[in-house]
């Protein structure tokens, strides 16, 4: 069974003020990519395993790849 992690948090009012202007100039993205993306980025820069091989890398490259590349469906 994969565990769930739920985030609930506040983050700063200038943080969600860029938020909300990058999402109505971005149609295409949502909370949920953007915080994909952000988290999978920051694990990847700041892995302290070896990345050649290791599945956790894989995963969070693979994460960060896909929010960055998917389209709206329509």
């Amino acid at each position: 069974m994969t565990p769930t992690i739920s985030i609930l948090t506040e983050i700063p009012e200038e943080l969600h003020s860029s938020l909300k202007g990058y999402l109505e100039s971005h149609p295409s993205w949502d909370q949920d990519r953007v915080f994909a993306a952000a988290l999978s980025l920051f694990l990847l820069q700041n892995t302290v395993e070896k990345p050649a091989g290791t599945g956790n890398y894989r995963a969070c490259a693979k994460v960060y790849l896909e929010s960055l590349f998917q389209h709206q469906a329509t």
